[in-house]
């Protein structure tokens, strides 16, 4: 076999090979044996037909045909083996010549992951917001915890902000009531924000007993997304009572004896929650300034694969459990179509450029990731996508995702070398001394490619 690669531009390929026809032998043996098996001929048992009779019955064209689909994969490879291609996804075949008993010539183009030049990336240097907890922040969180364990109790007086009311509801949409619109001793709190769109101005002000009626979108069931007329009553209205902001709360919501260690470990907590987002923030920044120094050419066919999958998941998955569709989540979000199709490209370019540097970056640096870094990072894919890490790693192995998990981690580790190498300063001018968190910069990694990496593994 002769092969020959011609570049079409930065990321696409031509193969032309060559198949003298002596090695289409064990292809040609094969078509014969699988036509034996399927077709019957009088006189001969069945899978004895001499090839001469299946040529003369069923045309040496269809044991060509068969032979050549057996054997293109294999020579296809070799070709790509040969020439050392870092091929992605499928390749475009076309025969150019099959002459029986003399040659097979066949051509494939396919795209190839483009060469990249990783610059000199220590002089990166970012911003990123300070860690600076205020006393406002520290008494915004103690009262959300107080907010907790709030307590309620029945008054005889018109509900107000806050009340927790009992209600049944009914909606009709034209005039009829929905089947799946009643419902009895519903308890809601005003102001929350978590039923119908105007129902707190149509239950504030009434007492047990009142009712009112009022217009509104339907969320969900038969009639979502239709204006129905709803007819809210209210059977009973209970106050919330906050417990004391005293040395017996901090017991009663915290292993803490005295109100001033509950607001100390507040203050940690929020410290924690900052310095988290002060790395995520970092990590992002710097791979961004990375990105800036490298030209990264995209394949046209993954780049619109890639902007397919994106799509057909936020439609399909995402928002499908939130029960809307895509007009509806662009009409909520104030964008149009040509703005969201805009944005889901940039964003699906960034995440396979991303990829591709951050692999060059990986066998430039020569990261290698072991088991307990790939056992870590399952555990934590695990505890994300609300699955035991044995249900995980055996959806994991049976779907052949252990190369994508290797490759999370590796790119993580490759990201955070670069980290570590950049100047990262917070708004106050200081130098902030990011911990190494491969963890967390794999987690920034699989953010920005999301669905990329299925592409490039094929």
């Amino acid at each position: 076999m002769k092969s020959a690669v011609e570049t079409l531009n930065p990321t696409r390929v031509r193969l032309t090979v060559e198949v003298p026809f002596e090695e289409l032998k064990d292809s040609l043996d094969a078509a014969y044996k699988k036509i034996n098996q399927q077709v019957t001929v009088k006189g001969f048992r069945k899978g004895k037909i001499p090839a001469r009779v299946i040529d003369q019955r069923f045309g040496r064209g269809a044991v060509l045909e068969e032979a050549v689909n057996d054997a293109l994969p294999k020579f296809y490879t070799e070709a790509v083996n040969e020439a050392e291609l870092n091929v992605l996804g499928q390749p475009e075949v076309d025969i150019t010549e099959l002459k029986d008993n003399e040659t097979l010539n066949f051509t494939a183009e396919v795209d190839v992951r483009p060469a990249i030049e990783i610059p000199d990336y220590s002089g990166i240097e970012v911003e990123v917001d300070a860690i600076e907890v205020s006393d406002e922040d520290v008494d915004k969180a103690v009262e959300e915890l107080r907010e907790r364990f709030a307590s309620t109790s029945p008054v005889e007086r018109a509900a107000e902000d806050g009340d927790v009311v009992t209600i049944d509801l009914e909606a009709k949409v034209e005039g009829e009531v929905l089947e799946d619109g009643v419902a009895s001793g519903v308890s809601y709190t005003i102001g929350s924000g978590e039923l119908l769109e105007g129902i707190d101005d149509a239950v504030k002000g009434l007492e047990a007993g009142g009712e009112a009626t009022f217009t509104s979108e339907l969320k969900g069931g038969s009639a979502q997304g239709k204006e129905a007329e709803v007819t809210v009553k209210v059977t009973q209205v209970a106050a919330r009572e906050l417990p004391s902001l005293d040395d017996d709360f901090a017991q009663l919501a915290s292993e803490f004896d005295t109100l001033d260690e509950l607001k100390a470990d507040s203050r940690k907590r929020l410290e924690n929650m900052k310095q988290y987002d002060q790395a995520t923030q970092a990590q992002e920044r710097v791979l961004e300034k990375l990105l800036e120094l490298v030209e990264v050419p995209v394949p046209e066919k993954l780049l619109a694969d890639e902007i397919q999958t994106r799509t057909h998941n936020l439609e399909h998955h995402q928002l499908g459990q939130m029960g809307l569709d895509l007009d509806k989540y662009l009409e909520i979000q104030g964008k149009s179509r040509e703005e969201f199709d805009a944005e889901t490209k940039e964003q699906a370019e960034k995440g396979i450029k991303t990829q591709f540097v951050l692999d060059e970056l990986v066998n430039k640096e020569k990261l290698n990731v072991n088991q307990e870094e790939l056992t870590e990072h399952l555990m934590r894919r695990a505890q994300s996508s609300n699955m035991s890490p044995d249900q995980f790693a055996q959806a994991v192995v049976e779907g052949g995702q252990v190369p994508m998990l290797v490759g999370e981690v590796a790119r993580g580790k490759a990201l955070a070398v670069v980290v570590e190498a950049a100047t990262v300063k917070d708004t106050n001018g200081e130098v902030v001394d990011l911990e190494d968190d491969e963890d967390e910069t794999a987690e920034t990694v699989e953010a920005t490619s999301d669905s990329a990496e299925e592409k490039t593994e094929a």
